[in-house]
């Protein structure tokens, strides 16, 4: 037999607010794609340049392609970098998401392996706006909150609009200053 629930006590405490998470502009796709597309690239291209004309040689491939293989695998690892890159910058930049409340700030990041960094408003000891020579162009800034802990306690928030970004800095810095007192 079930037990009957026991009524909860009222709570004085606001209900939380729901939250609204935040997309960046759709003009920070092409850094994230960029950011993300350029290392593969680099990498797949030249580990296709040496790691191809190996196979090449155990294989009976070696003949057949002759000594343009370094050149061919890295023109493979060049495609196959350029596709996954611009794939995976496109995920990245689809699923990083922000937000604010009067908590503080929140960022979540990626789709199968989720992360989502919360920073109480409390624990916020100062900020910076980054603007990079492409974000400037396309009006982005990169938001960097520094928490209390250890010297490299930080949460970025890239790519973010520069109005959004200046607001949501000036928003966090008087939510720290109503702390104080």
């Amino acid at each position: 037999a079930l037990s009957p629930e026991l009524p909860q006590p009222p709570s004085h405490a606001p209900a939380p607010e729901p939250r609204q998470w935040q997309a960046l502009p759709a003009r920070a796709r092409a850094l994230f794609v960029v950011g993300t597309a350029a290392p593969m690239i680099i990498v797949l291209a030249v580990g296709g340049g040496v790691v191809f004309p190996l196979l090449a040689r155990a294989l009976p491939l070696d003949a057949a392609i002759g000594g343009s293989g370094m050149l061919l695998g890295a023109g493979l690892g060049l495609l196959l970098g350029a596709a996954f890159g611009l794939w995976w910058g496109a995920k990245r930049y689809r699923y990083t998401l922000w937000t604010h409340d009067s908590d503080g700030l929140a960022v979540r990041s990626g789709k199968l392996w989720r992360q989502e960094t919360r920073v109480p408003a409390t624990r916020v000891q100062h900020l910076d706006i980054k603007r990079g020579p492409w974000q400037r162009r396309r009006r982005l800034s990169t938001l960097v909150v520094h928490t209390a802990g250890t010297r490299h306690s930080a949460v970025t928030v890239p790519h973010l609009d520069v109005d959004d970004a200046e607001h949501l800095r000036d928003r966090l810095a008087r939510q720290i200053d109503r702390d104080e007192f």
